[in-house]
């Protein structure tokens, strides 16, 4: 009796088309958001089109803007919807090790060479990546089931420099929290807390009256 494996490209492809995205019916929406950070408050609003193009709009502090941008622009990506093909066709890969989780490493070659990957159940556990000149590593610790793939629910993130190794800022824990809006999971709040040099610092990010648009 033999057993057949699948190749490394079929378990990551699995997992990658398991993850939760938005479909091509995606309406948009609208959300009132409410920013904490360093006793701080701030309020405006965040706006999500079809195409997944967002603004944020009544910001004035243009700290807090920009940290409010950086969030609407990691929630609009990471719902894209992007064939396999799309995303990683220049891409090859290869199995690694298995941790003691049962996870898979993946490897990967050709456009991507360099960044890695770790498979468990349908679901990518790890992620380290070549990104705008950093290596980000990001490990998912729990995950959240819509019945129409998986959102990560916790997770940490630590950057280094690709060059030298040497770790880049604090290491960033998040929790996600979702809502279904309609027929879709939408992010109604973040907080991460990352540490600098034995300092804590946390951010939270509120996302209430969620509305779709159209």
């Amino acid at each position: 009796m033999t057993v057949t494996q699948i190749s490394a490209q079929e378990l990551f492809r699995a997992a990658y088309q398991n993850r939760y995205t938005w479909d091509e019916n995606f309406p948009g929406y609208s959300a009132d958001i409410t920013y904490k950070y360093d006793g701080e408050v701030f309020t405006g609003k965040v706006r999500i089109d079809a195409n997944l193009k967002w603004e944020v709009l009544q910001i004035e502090d243009p700290v807090a803007k920009k940290a409010i941008e950086g969030q609407v622009w990691e929630i609009a990506v990471h719902r894209v919807r992007r064939s396999f093909e799309q995303s990683h066709g220049e891409n090859t890969f290869t199995y690694g090790e298995t941790d003691e989780t049962g996870a898979v490493e993946v490897f990967l070659g050709g456009k991507s060479a360099g960044d890695k990957y770790k498979v468990r159940n349908d679901v990518v556990t790890l992620v380290h990546r070549h990104i705008h000149g950093v290596v980000v590593t990001i490990n998912t610790v729990s995950i959240y089931e819509t019945g129409a793939g998986y959102l990560s629910n916790t997770y940490d993130a630590v950057y280094h420099d690709p060059q030298t190794g040497i770790q880049k800022g604090g290491r960033s824990e998040f929790t996600d929290e979702y809502e279904k809006v309609g027929n879709y999971y939408i992010l109604k709040r973040r907080e991460i807390s990352t540490e600098t040099d034995g300092n804590l610092s946390v951010q939270e990010f509120i996302f209430s009256n969620l509305e779709l648009l159209g």
